[in-house]
């Protein structure tokens, strides 16, 4: 390859700080779910978005009505929780120049995230003029690591797998990059350090965007 087409970015500790406590967040829906449920359920290495549909499913089971409200307040204290962690988040000073250098080469910049367009937006509120697509949960059907959420960004752009590059700071980013077909990139300024992503074999690593894009320049992908 002589040149990427698209670099999708994650959003969450790859283009801005923003403290959101995903461990607090699977408390919380444990202490819900001890409503709902039986007992109280025990906080695993599920994402907390799965394992609150997991929880749900097992509710439903007990009985629809309530499995049904379970979901509903289970979603909203997700939602409160990226809402208040947005408030308190800001932008990495590299993010911007980024996006414009990528405008400037004539690579498509995006971003997929697993947050919800107004908690983003809140960070970041004109990302849409900054991109040339933007795909936050409520607008994917399937989320990555469903390669999915990465193809329905690709198809908007025009863009092939292989011609595109994935960049996020944990290995769920990694994880659908290769599930995709695509080039992918893992950048530790979020909470995992470099060994986190030694087992997924990255294309590129580096300390943050910033960082990546002055290989992606040596490398000729920019």
């Amino acid at each position: 390859m002589t040149r990427l087409d698209a670099v999708i970015f994650d959003f969450d500790g790859t283009l801005a700080d923003v403290p959101l406590d995903f461990e607090l967040m699977k408390v919380k829906i444990a202490a819900l779910g001890e409503v709902f449920l039986p007992q109280r359920p025990e906080p695993n290495t599920t994402p907390a978005l799965e394992w609150l549909e997991e929880l749900v499913a097992e509710a439903k089971k007990i009985d629809m009505d309530e499995g049904m409200e379970f979901h509903s307040r289970g979603r909203l204290v997700i939602t409160a929780m990226e809402l208040d962690a947005a408030r308190e988040g800001t932008l990495f000073e590299f993010t911007r120049p980024a996006l414009q250098k990528l405008l400037a080469c004539g690579v498509a910049p995006g971003v997929i995230t697993r947050n919800i367009s107004p908690a983003v937006k809140m960070v970041f509120p004109d990302i849409e003029a900054c991109t040339r697509v933007f795909i936050p949960r409520e607008d994917a059907p399937l989320l990555k690591p469903n390669p999915a959420h990465l193809f329905q960004a690709l198809e908007v752009i025009g863009a092939a797998p292989e011609r595109s590059l994935m960049v996020g700071d944990h290995p769920m980013d990694i994880e659908t990059a290769k599930r995709a077909g695509s080039l992918s990139a893992a950048v530790t300024s979020g909470r995992v350090k470099a060994e986190g992503f030694a087992h997924l074999s990255p294309d590129f690593i580096a300390a943050d965007v910033g960082e990546l894009m002055a290989q992606l320049e040596s490398a000729g992908l920019i």
